[in-house]
């Protein structure tokens, strides 16, 4: 059954031109400064300007604070545009309107800091002229606009002190503890003054695609930002996150900003690729980085332009949101019309079905392209898409195809009942960026296939040889119908052998590799099972703490520091399934599983959750002083709660957010020294 139409009256029978053409009349007479249709009509644009702002916003905090994406960056765009329109055309703007704020605010959880220079957004172009208009005489610093999540460091005697988000540009969150897990920040740089730099946090695309298996995320800014905000270190320390400097905000010896680039370069920084511009060279400088963004491993929405020179930038200063410096361009999206074919419905390991939008092929920013990832069922929902229907696709940042439009919205597109691979039942079930489509049998040849694939890998159980290639032909001729059985491929060597690539010697090389891999950590064991929310880290982090993960109730899992409801209930219903527990305990009996080592004599702060603030003195840093704590059976969180046991801060009697929430709860606040003096049989650091 189709889902129902929605009832739309005169915006159907509108064709493209006419509803282009009545956009760009009307964006036209509000920038001359005209009055437009609106203005005969006032209730209906003030009704129309509330709409907008509670669309934006809405899309904003999801964005921003949230993690997901409810609408892409092509419809953001348009109706923020619109609503510049009509603020410009009625002189109006509504408290909370997003023309007027900047960011949103930061998350509970992590502790909240006011920046000491606010972090304004960026007015933003698509028009090359205006970006010569905006250079002038002047010269320019050209850079990659990246697509992540904007962070300020703080260097005192050539120490990172302090990690700060962006936030709503005025207060941000403090994530000290995972910069510091970052794979190329400077822990430690050659200077001793003090430094603020800001940068942006990203994870590429390569990365993005080797995590993002199972398609939980729906781009890399996505999973970049849930990843810094983690209160757990371990699992920003398991992702590739990577940092790249394009500003210094404190005063510091270079005048231009390319040499203060430069000067970052020289401290072991990252910096964002730049090119010094003129006028004259500009347009050169525009074709050279439009040409390298099909190849360019790192999300971008864009370049930015900015003044050379420190003194006349400074000298400009800023309005309530954009600093007068720098000007953002964004590239005009190339859209292509196209027709819909079809939507194809594609299930992976996790029993997740995607669909998939096919369409006549069109060229786009120089490919063609005829598919492009509808990521879930809500998305086919909200287009409204059917067979034949008439639409417009672009590049996401000139990278990932979309669809932007559709101008018929026949509402005709069929959810499929049945799984395309097993023909199995499938569920619509909610998830935090909208409703997705699953495949309820757990036996289904798409998910064998994917979770064999991943049971292989190198942070699983590492077996090299087994390609999916491979491992489908050999699903495919039922050698393997669950993870055991690749332990038991001897069975059918002579068939191996007569395949296409195996001989005696291949299959001598991948029986070495699968007798190896029998001695495996438990973390790793634990990992290759595919349980949903439970990666290497938590892995580990489970494995630490837990001595009987079988059978661990519900309270045993809340208690391993990190752990959340979603991860809990995935375990649990993992173990809870008879055949699951099976295969567990036959793959026991077979591998070498090395089990770490929990020993309660040496876990005095069982059972204690501390939560540590400020700066440390009788440890290297926080971080040390949190491991030291988690050897001795303590649990260490980012916020105080109720249930934490203590706080520990050396200015135990500062006015922080932390000591006042602990004093609140009744919290005790513990010096490094009182908290030392409590564990008489334990040595202390050095």
């Amino acid at each position: 059954m189709p889902w129902p139409k929605t009832k739309t009256k005169s915006r159907r029978k509108i064709t493209r031109s006419k509803t282009k053409a009545l956009r760009q009349h009307q964006t036209l007479k509000a920038i001359a400064g005209l009055r437009p249709v609106l203005h005969k009509e006032p209730k209906m644009s003030l009704a129309r300007m509330k709409e907008l702002v509670n669309q934006l916003n809405e899309a904003a905090k999801a964005y921003y604070q949230e993690d997901r994406e409810i609408m892409s960056n092509f419809d953001y765009d348009r109706l923020y545009e619109e609503l510049e329109a009509l603020e410009a055309s009625s002189g109006l703007q509504l408290a909370g309107s997003p023309t007027a704020k900047v960011g949103y605010s930061a998350v509970d959880g992590l502790e909240k800091v006011s920046h000491e220079v606010p972090l304004l957004s960026l007015d933003k172009t698509k028009e090359g002229e205006k970006l010569k208009v905006f250079l002038g005489e002047h010269t320019g610093v050209l850079s990659w606009k990246l697509d992540g999540l904007t962070i300020v460091l703080s260097y005192e005697n050539g120490q990172l002190t302090r990690a700060v988000t962006r936030g709503n540009g005025t207060v941000g969150e403090d994530i000290t503890h995972n910069a510091r897990a970052f794979g190329n920040i400077p822990l430690r740089i050659p200077y001793t003054e003090r430094l603020l730099i800001r940068g942006e946090a990203v994870i590429s695309y390569s990365d993005f695609e080797a995590i993002n298996v199972d398609q939980q995320y729906k781009n890399p800014r996505n999973l970049c930002s849930g990843t810094v905000r983690q209160l757990d270190s371990n699992v920003v320390a398991s992702r590739p996150v990577r940092y790249y400097a394009f500003a210094l905000l404190s005063d510091a010896q270079p005048v231009t900003r390319s040499n203060q680039l430069n000067f970052l370069a020289d401290l072991g920084f990252d910096v964002v690729e730049h090119q010094l511009v003129s006028v004259s060279s500009l347009e050169e400088k525009l074709a050279e980085f439009r040409q390298k963004i099909s190849d360019f491993n790192l999300p971008t929405d864009g370049l930015v332009l900015s003044y050379d020179d420190i003194a006349y930038s400074a000298s400009l200063g800023s309005t309530s949101k954009f600093p007068r410096d720098s000007l953002a361009f964004k590239w005009a999206d190339e859209l292509a019309e196209t027709t819909l074919r079809y939507i194809e419905w594609n299930t992976s390991r996790t029993g997740l079905i995607n669909p998939i939008a096919v369409f006549d092929p069109v060229e786009i920013e120089g490919t063609t392209v005829n598919k492009a990832s509808l990521h879930n069922v809500s998305i086919v929902r909200q287009l409204e898409l059917g067979e034949g229907d008439h639409i417009t696709v672009y590049k996401a940042n000139m990278i990932i195809p979309q669809v932007a439009e559709n101008f018929t919205r026949s509402n005709t597109a069929v959810l499929p009942e049945k799984c395309p691979v097993c023909g199995s039942s499938t569920e619509i079930i909610k998830q935090k960026e909208g409703e997705a489509l699953y495949c309820l049998n757990s036996s289904c040849q798409a998910q064998l296939i994917g979770s064999l694939v991943h049971f292989c890998s190198r942070d699983a159980m590492n077996i090299e040889g087994l390609s999916e290639q491979t491992l489908e032909k050999w699903v495919n001729k039922g050698f393997i119908e669950d993870f055991v059985d690749i332990f038991h491929l001897e069975k059918h060597e002579q068939e191996i052998k007569q395949m296409e690539g195996f001989g005696e010697k291949s299959f001598r090389k991948l029986m070495d590799s699968i007798e190896r891999a029998k001695d495996v950590p438990l973390a790793n064991f634990i990992y290759a099972l595919g349980i949903k929310h439970v990666g290497l880290s938590n892995a580990k982090l489970l494995c630490a703490s837990t001595e009987n993960i079988m059978d661990a109730s519900a309270d045993d899992l809340l208690a391993v520091r990190g752990f959340g409801e979603a991860i809990v209930h995935s375990l649990l219903a993992y173990f809870s399934d008879e055949n699951n527990r099976a295969r567990v305990k036959k793959a026991q009996n077979l591998l070498r599983i090395k089990y770490p080592e929990i020993n309660n004599s040496d876990r005095p702060l069982e059972g204690q959750t501390f939560v540590i603030t400020g700066s440390v003195e009788r440890f290297p840093n926080r971080k040390a002083l949190q491991n030291f704590i988690e050897e001795h059976g303590g649990k260490c969180t980012g916020s105080v709660s109720a249930n934490t046991s203590y706080l520990i801060n050396n200015d135990a009697a500062s006015s922080s957010a932390k000591n006042k929430k602990a004093q609140s709860l009744g919290v005790s606040i513990l010096t490094e020294e009182d908290f030392l003096n409590m564990l008489e049989n334990i040595p202390r650091p050095l």
